[in-house]
């Protein structure tokens, strides 16, 4: 992941959405709550009718869309959105609900750069549907991970979790809602370390750091309850 050497230089980070645009919400909204140098580069949405979009004008966030329908292929619409995160040349970009799976080779030239948040305590449950699998299973632990984005679909390293319980009359419904309330916190303090410096990806795994300077209030840790949250038990 790149650093910073000039400790004056601002972190830019890129949100990359497709739909409501909540979490690219929750994180814009505490960055420029935080006072912390951080500079919004842009949201960009793969779909022209993603809420979201009008959620980050309303930030006043640059916005940009690349549609994804109007590409023959996926080589093709990673290529231009390729070109625009170039241009903006972020220090990081946030998978933000962004309903796309990466070509190799898009993946390969922003390594180190790409997180996502997924609504699983990972390695269960790549992949879709997750709340419903994990009601069938049984299981008695679900949650949300946030982690570095490789080839494989949700197979990189983890950075940080946070775990909700599921209760015996969960539906996928209400189960999403749950999770959906730890996602936020989860994913803002995750993308805050990073931007830090506290967190960073050196040979294919998350290790931590003396925060960069001016960012020493920036907290973090990899793996959180809801009560450690601020959140009301179920």
């Amino acid at each position: 992941m790149p650093q910073l050497t000039d400790p004056r230089q601002r972190p830019r980070l890129a949100l990359l959405i497709s739909g409501r645009g909540s979490n690219m919400r929750a994180i814009a909204e505490a960055v420029l709550a935080s006072g912390l140098p951080i500079e919004i580069s842009g949201v960009i949405s793969s779909r022209p009718e993603a809420e979201g979009l009008a959620h980050a004008r309303a930030l006043g966030l640059p916005t940009q869309t690349i549609d994804a329908a109007s590409f023959s292929c996926r080589e093709d619409f990673d290529a231009a959105l390729a070109a625009a995160l170039r241009a903006q040349a972020p220090t990081l970009i946030a998978l933000a609900g962004f309903m796309r799976i990466l070509t190799p080779g898009f993946v390969t030239e922003f390594a180190g750069r790409l997180i996502n948040i997924h609504p699983s305590l990972l390695p269960a449950y790549r992949g879709l549907n997750t709340h419903a699998r994990a009601i069938a299973d049984g299981a008695r632990l679900h949650g949300a991970s946030v982690h570095a984005v490789t080839p494989g679909l949700d197979e990189g390293p983890v950075l940080a979790q946070a775990e909700v319980p599921v209760l015996p009359q969960d539906t996928p419904e209400t189960l999403s809602q749950r999770v959906l309330a730890v996602e936020h916190p989860l994913y803002v303090q995750s993308v805050m370390a990073v931007l830090a410096g506290r967190q960073r990806l050196v040979d294919g795994a998350w290790q931590s750091f003396p925060p960069h300077p001016g960012f020493e209030s920036v907290g973090f840790s990899a793996r959180l309850t809801a009560s450690d949250l601020g959140l009301d038990a179920p």
